[in-house]
């Protein structure tokens, strides 16, 4: 067998132009086309295509909402787009068109090939890896094999690429997450011989601070990032934030900004199904309206008199969340009051809810104010927590609502206001090349690596 060779900055003719030099300098790069890896390469126009892997800089900055809009802009330019996930967290269980049995896939793969409709990909090869709790201890035991995860990614993406003319892959968090169990994002896009996409959170010193972090990572595994997505830019500053972070990723490490995205607030707003799943509950009333989003910062906890509360019902935004404790009767029986006076007015759509906190056992709805409740079908969403007003308004506070695939107008929203700020033709200009072993887009070769 041929041994890869590795070709670096410093061992290359001084010929090369900085840009090329400065590439270098910053990646290795295997000059054997035989490579593992370069088996997923599509060719498409006399070039290679190589899938692309979305990984994030931290939790919580919009990796997954980021992946659903390159892949609704990839779905304009390619006929078949594949998704694969391959290693996940949080997972949902599904069923497998193929076999006919029930998988547990990470939630991400049921979002993207539901809402994408991405049928030519069954659900059994969309997520190889899942790391429940309790996962990384069997791991460490050997209870769980290396080999087998191996196994189990290459032949997912085997099975996705072979039905598809290109891949996007997920990644979980930022480049480490997976390390304890040898298969972080970095290794994996590696592996799969993916060009990373690295999203990150508006700003400047502190996102290129990030990035370095996670893009040294991805030099580590011989990875190349292919550009940055910088989300939830405020807006006031969405010009200064792209022209600056613009020079200084070209400046240091030759690689450009893909997209600078504004921060839409909507898209942060928690709906009633997430505060559902969020304290383990149900609405009591109104269950259609279970995917209406709330402004967090709109919330009230009420603990003023009953006149004071139906003022507050007709002063504030219609859509305002209301908090209040099981005890207070007089605060749920004014709510269910206002719900009907404002239906029978008809007077512009009132869209509050409220939320009653109190314990099992101890502080819970009264059996008459339940018997009312279940009998007004005129009423706005109302809902029962276990909770104190305290720790569900911290709770409320401190919560970072996903997307999912039953949310559609959120998710909609959310690929409309991405998709445009995305610069397509440069992604793909550079995850693809001359030929099926690595070269940097517009400059050196493989053919003029080989003669130096």
């Amino acid at each position: 067998m041929i041994r890869n060779k590795m070709i670096k900055a410093t061992s290359l003719h001084p010929v090369i132009d900085r840009t090329t030099c400065r590439y270098l300098s910053t990646t290795s790069i295997n000059c054997d086309s035989e490579t593992a890896s370069s088996r997923f390469w599509k060719k498409r126009d006399n070039r290679f295509q190589r899938p692309i892997y979305v990984a994030a800089t931290r939790q919580h900055v919009g990796k997954t909402t980021c992946s659903l809009a390159v892949i609704s802009g990839l779905q304009k330019r390619f006929k078949k787009v594949g998704f694969l996930k391959p290693v996940g967290q949080q997972h949902v269980e599904v069923r497998s068109e193929t076999t006919g049995e029930n998988l547990r896939v990470d939630k991400d793969c049921c979002l993207v090939r539901e809402h994408f409709d991405l049928h030519h990909i069954d659900y059994q090869h969309m997520s190889p890896v899942i790391i429940p709790r309790g996962y990384t201890k069997k791991y460490v035991d050997g209870e769980v094999s290396y080999d087998k995860q191996l196994r189990d990614i290459e032949h997912a993406m085997k099975n996705v690429s072979e039905a598809s003319d290109i891949v996007l892959c997920e990644g979980t968090g930022h480049c480490a997450v997976g390390s304890i169990v040898n298969f972080n994002n970095a290794k994996v896009a590696n592996l799969l011989g993916a060009d990373v996409i690295l999203v990150a959170n508006g700003g400047l010193g502190s996102a290129f601070d990030e990035l370095e972090l996670n893009r040294v990572l991805c030099q580590h595994y011989n990875v190349r990032v292919a550009g940055v997505i910088v989300n939830k830019v405020i807006p006031d500053k969405y010009e200064q934030t792209k022209s600056y972070l613009s020079r200084a990723l070209k400046k240091s490490w030759g690689i450009p900004l893909l997209g600078c995205i504004p921060d839409r607030p909507f898209l942060g707003c928690p709906a009633l199904a997430d505060l559902e799943k969020l304290f383990g509950t149900e609405l009591l009333t109104a269950k259609e309206h279970r995917f209406r989003h709330y402004n967090v910062k709109d919330s009230n906890v009420v603990t003023t008199s009953l006149t004071r509360f139906l003022e507050n019902l007709r002063e504030k935004p219609s859509r305002t969340m209301y908090i209040c404790h099981a005890t207070r009767d007089d605060l749920i029986l004014g709510f269910m009051g206002e719900c009907q006076r404002r239906r029978n007015e008809t007077e512009k759509p009132f869209e509050a809810a409220l939320i009653i906190c109190g314990r099992k056992g101890k502080y819970q709805i009264s059996p008459h104010i339940i018997d009312m409740i279940a009998g007004n079908e005129n009423t706005q969403p109302m809902m029962f927590v276990d909770t104190s007003t305290h720790e569900t308004m911290t709770k409320i506070n401190d919560f970072t609502p996903k997307l999912n695939f039953e949310d559609t107008n959120r998710v909609n929203v959310a690929v409309d206001h991405y998709e445009p700020y995305i610069d397509f033709d440069e992604l793909l200009r550079r995850t693809t090349s001359s030929n099926s072993s690595f070269n940097d887009p517009g400059s050196i070769s493989f053919e003029q690596l080989k003669k130096l």
